[in-house]
């Protein structure tokens, strides 16, 4: 037996278009926003019909994508999920951590449409956890006899619970939400609620009032959780080419 790691090079076959323009934010696994919608962008060679003819018979679909924003930060056997609070180490093949030998991901996703304009073919999804111009690797149907498992278990993620405390949006940013929901027909509060109620908050802070910062779209949303609420403080436009390295004041 070869005991040699074997090499293999792939091309990208597409590109994701998601509100995710940072990865502060983003949910930490998929399908737990249901409002967002995030579009794969096939790249030219597959922008042919025939590629996805049958497709929209499955109601969700397996994409596989590279970690890009970590590729060259290299890995390490042990990580701390976030899910444990940041202070457990675990084998990173036990985790779902993007810092991999192989930094590949996989969501499962709700597959809502398959659109072609032009020379350009894109398929709508819902439930996306993936940075904006994630490179996407692969498309699968997901089988449900197949690929769900009603007795699988995970001793260490066994359930989620979303935040229940009542949202309140400051007179400015309801204003920016209505703003951007008669220009797009997108409602961006519930957006914001379904980020904010997946607590991005780092797990040492959560105990702390801080005011944060997520980006979605071309917005700066700052925000802060405290014991009974959540607060949508201030919603600023910015410029596309903007980075909020630091999401924590």
């Amino acid at each position: 037996m070869n005991s040699q790691p074997d090499d293999f090079s792939f091309s990208s076959i597409g590109v994701i278009q998601s509100p995710f323009t940072e990865k502060f934010g983003i949910p930490r696994q998929p399908r737990l926003t249901q409002s967002i919608t995030s579009r794969i962008v096939l790249h030219k060679p597959f922008c042919d019909l025939d590629i996805v003819d049958q497709l929209t018979n499955s109601s969700h679909i397996w994409v596989l994508f590279v970690f890009s924003e970590c590729y060259q930060s290299g890995w390490k056997s042990k990580v701390r999920p976030p899910r444990l609070g940041g202070n457990q180490k675990i084998g990173v093949f036990a985790s779902r951590s993007p810092f991999r030998p192989n930094p590949i991901g996989i969501s499962a996703v709700e597959l809502v449409s398959i659109d072609k304009s032009g020379d350009c073919l894109s398929i709508c999804v819902k439930g996306a956890d993936l940075l904006n111009g994630t490179p996407v690797l692969d498309i699968k149907p997901y089988i449900p006899y197949s690929d769900k498992i009603d007795e699988a278990s995970n001793q260490l993620a066994e359930s989620f619970t979303p935040l229940s405390h009542p949202i309140f949006f400051s007179a400015s940013a309801q204003k920016q939400c209505e703003t951007h929901l008669l220009r797009t027909k997108e409602s961006l509060s519930n957006m914001i609620e379904e980020v904010l109620r997946c607590d991005p908050r780092p797990a040492y802070q959560r105990s702390q009032a801080k005011e944060y910062g997520i980006r979605l779209y071309d917005y700066n949303i700052r925000w802060q959780i405290s014991a009974d609420r959540i607060d949508v403080l201030h919603i600023d436009t910015v410029n596309n080419d903007t980075v909020n390295s630091d999401p924590v004041l």
